[in-house]
């Protein structure tokens, strides 16, 4: 699976930007897709994950009611919508996906993603 993420970019406080990532190689699907995000000096952290059939979701706390994620089937691409961004969303954001999900299970944990895209560069400005 090749995963490609694009629409990062410098924003300023309170603005808007939707993040794709498009997806090949595999049956999108039948993959989990996650975004996980990681700044400066610290650790990538997860951020948002949708299942399947994009019914089931779920959000770090510190982006809930901000971010949303989709996805559209077919066209193999997976979104991130996020809103009211503040200066400590800046990170490189990636996303992911979990090829051997059992029924389609969404999780938040890092290592259970198979693949993973290049990242695209996020900076929130106050």
């Amino acid at each position: 699976v090749q995963l490609q993420a694009s629409g990062g970019g410098l924003v300023q406080a309170g603005g808007s930007l939707r993040l794709s990532c498009a997806a090949s190689g595999r049956t999108f699907s039948g993959l989990v897709m996650g975004w996980f995000r990681q700044a400066p000096g610290k650790e990538r952290e997860f951020v948002a994950t949708i299942s399947w059939a994009g019914t089931r979701k779920d959000y770090a706390d510190s982006v809930k009611g901000r971010f949303t994620t989709s996805r559209d089937n077919a066209k193999n691409t997976v979104y991130l919508q996020m809103n009211k961004l503040k200066p400590e969303d800046t990170a490189v954001y990636y996303c992911a996906a979990d090829a051997n999900s059992v029924s389609g299970a969404i999780t938040t944990r890092a290592n259970a993603y198979d693949y993973w895209g290049q990242g695209t560069q996020v900076t929130v400005s106050s």
